[in-house]
């Protein structure tokens, strides 16, 4: 049955790559997202029907966790580096929700590689991730304690120096590690202080856009984002927002993960325009992908959307009311209101001032929205058939605008709308409407390359995208955090609107990208939306970074060319004790041949998950420890960093 099985599969090239091998993980994402192509090919093989489909009432039901144990198994891709793993004791994990899963993900992007979406199609054969790995909650001791930080530089309009000391309410932070083991070193310092938390995370979006490898499947990237959401809600403020801003593609996906993460509630999702419908990027997609999505979730169960506030404008209020007749006095809903025939009133323009009227059509929502609308609805409507068209009734006791009284006109000939005038209330000098899902963001998107003073192509949101969302859900002085920093836009704009901020990104561009972009805002670069919040630069923030051991074990081992190379990264590995714990040296030298028959990028994976990931960086609590060498003032920082708060 599995050789019929590797056959089936074999003639779909969904499933194979470049080397002809079978990839179990995009066989198991077509088996749970029940592809009909996949269960087509099953069907007509009278083994594999046996197997995986019960008859049920004349009806074929497709068996897909048993197919899915079947493709997960040993015996079904039991290739030379599955062998090996097993000969030195590296397990596989079995598959299970992701919602109900303490599962921890991992990942290793090259090191030249930009996380972005929007990928062309062309650029879509290239590798973006160097490895990753799902480690179980028994593999998991030290890998969420907080870390030793490292290389503590202070940047001011008058240049960079050492930074000796940190102050969390005072400073703004661009921290430098793994976004996961940072939101948990944060905790000490920052735990239910931020007021927003937007993150435009790497999509995933498949074969046209971002590109994982073909071990990052969708379960594994839900597994990643939940992971790190999971270590950010307790860093919201009670009243905090999370903001991400996804694709299409996984946006569906990640919500249904999300409203399931504790302590979190969805708000909204908002739907961004991001390219105009007429602008494709290549010819040859099934559909233009124009849009983006932004979830909102909130940590309070009460918290609700703002509201869009505006000025009440007397241009509107342009019409007055002339009477020249007595009407006719009648009891309508309990009010004594006053019946004026077409003949005995008429509507004039004026010039639009504070104290005239303007009219508003009673229909949709303002049919129960308000308290006009109802009163028409329930009193005046069910009698305006009998009355003449245009016969307007003056209410007594409704309205804020200091009549004391609200006109109402029947519906003219032909319509079925009926009519109220208003005056400008008096209660408010603004007017509170709901924010649309919807946010045209084209122009920005279209002109963002021009923005920051710094190149990150495909991968940076326009300022005034995320100057929409501080403004939304923050005031000036509160914090922000992106741990998906990229160019750092969220910190640029958070920095001009005078909010306090920390950033955190894992790639060596942090430097050259969101470092460089923020000392150009100090100076007072002028793109963006430097002009719309006059900034004239000046402030200051601290950049450092977590201290590495394991870590820099994992660019070594991205870096090595040969296997010569990796055998000396995995032989420093043995004599600094830094192996998992279940891997034996000796059974490392007892399989160094099998070792030197993989291919190279298999050995390349053994390596680097051999490596002990709760050894990724220096814990804290040992920055005194000899063996990490930790230079005094990188001490003196961290102690600093989190004074008496980290355990």
């Amino acid at each position: 049955m599995i050789e019929a099985l590797k056959t089936a599969l074999a003639n779909d090239s969904r499933f194979i790559d470049e080397n002809g091998n079978l990839l179990r993980s995009a066989v198991v994402n077509a088996a749970l997202s029940m592809d009909a192509k996949l269960i087509q090919v099953l069907m007509s093989a009278p083994e594999l029907k046996a197997n995986f489909f019960t008859h049920v009432d004349g009806i074929e039901v497709f068996d897909k966790q048993k197919f899915i144990w079947a493709v997960e198994s040993k015996e079904f891709l039991p290739d030379s580096y599955t062998r090996f793993r097993n000969k030195v004791g590296l397990a596989d994990s079995n598959g299970r929700f992701v919602s109900s899963s303490n599962d921890v993900s991992l990942v290793w992007p090259f090191a030249d590689c930009i996380l972005e979406g929007g990928m062309t199609h062309e650029e879509a054969e290239r590798k973006e991730i160097f490895y990753n790995e799902t480690l179980a909650p028994d593999q998991i001791t030290a890998l969420l304690e907080p870390k030793a930080l490292k290389r503590a530089i202070r940047y001011s309009k008058d240049g960079a120096i050492p930074a000796k000391s940190f102050d969390p309410d005072r400073d703004n932070l661009i921290l430098r590690g793994n976004n996961l083991q940072a939101l948990t070193t944060l905790k000490a310092n920052y735990e239910n202080g931020f007021e927003l938390i937007y993150i435009d995370p790497p999509y995933n979006t498949g074969d046209d856009s971002f590109r994982y490898n073909d071990r990052f499947s969708r379960s594994t990237w839900l597994t990643f984002m939940k992971n790190r959401v999971e270590q950010a809600v307790p860093l919201m403020s009670e009243n905090g927002v999370l903001a991400i801003q996804i694709s299409f593609h996984q946006g569906a996906y990640l919500q249904v993960l999300l409203d399931q993460v504790a302590g979190i509630h969805h708000l909204m999702s908002m739907h961004v325009l991001v390219r105009h419908p007429d602008r494709s990027l290549t010819g040859d997609k099934s559909f233009n992908d124009v849009m983006e999505m932004v979830l909102l979730y909130s940590k309070s169960p009460n918290r609700k959307m703002p509201k869009k506030v505006t000025p009440k404008d007397p241009g509107e209020y342009g019409l007055e009311v002339e009477i020249f007749g007595e009407g006719q006095k009648e009891m309508v809903g309990g009010k004594e209101v006053t019946i004026f025939q077409p003949n005995e009133w008429r509507l004039e323009k004026v010039e639009p001032n504070a104290s005239a009227l303007k009219s508003i059509s009673i229909r949709g929502s303002l049919r129960e929205g308000n308290s006009s609308g109802r009163f028409y609805v329930a009193h005046i409507e069910p009698q305006a058939g009998s009355m003449e068209p245009t016969t307007l009734i003056r209410v007594p006791g409704i309205g804020d605008d200091g009549r004391g009284y609200r006109y109402f006109m029947t519906p003219k000939k032909g319509n079925k709308n009926g009519t109220y005038f208003q005056g400008m209330p008096q209660s408010s000098s603004t007017t509170e409407t709901p924010y649309a899902n919807f946010q045209n963001f084209v122009d920005e998107f279209n002109n963002v390359a021009g923005e920051g003073g710094v190149s990150f192509r495909k991968g940076k949101k326009p300022e005034k995208l995320i100057a929409f969302l501080i403004e939304l859900f923050t005031v000036p002085g509160q914090k922000v955090l992106d741990y998906h920093l990229g160019s750092g836009t969220t910190a640029a704009v958070a920095h001009k609107m005078g909010r306090r901020y920390v950033g955190v990104e894992q790639m060596d561009y942090i430097e050259t990208l969101a470092v460089d972009r923020l000392q150009q805002v100090i100076a007072g670069e002028t793109t963006g939306i430097s002009g719309e919040v006059n900034w004239q630069g000046g402030g200051e923030f601290v950049y450092c970074e977590m201290a590495e051991l394991n870590q820099k074990a994992m660019q070594e081992i991205q870096e090595s060319q040969t296997t010569d190379e990796l055998l000396s990264v995995l032989d420093q590995l043995v004599q600094r004790g830094l192996l998992r714990p279940e891997v034996l040296p000796s059974s490392l030298q007892q399989n160094l041949g099998d070792f030197e028959e993989l291919p190279f990028g298999d050995q390349q994976r053994i390596v680097a998950e051999v490596v002990n990931k709760n050894r990724l960086y220096i814990p804290y609590l040992e920055i005194d420890d000899p063996e990490y060498a930790l230079l005094d003032e990188d001490k003196a920082f961290t102690r600093s960093f989190f004074g008496s708060e980290a355990q």
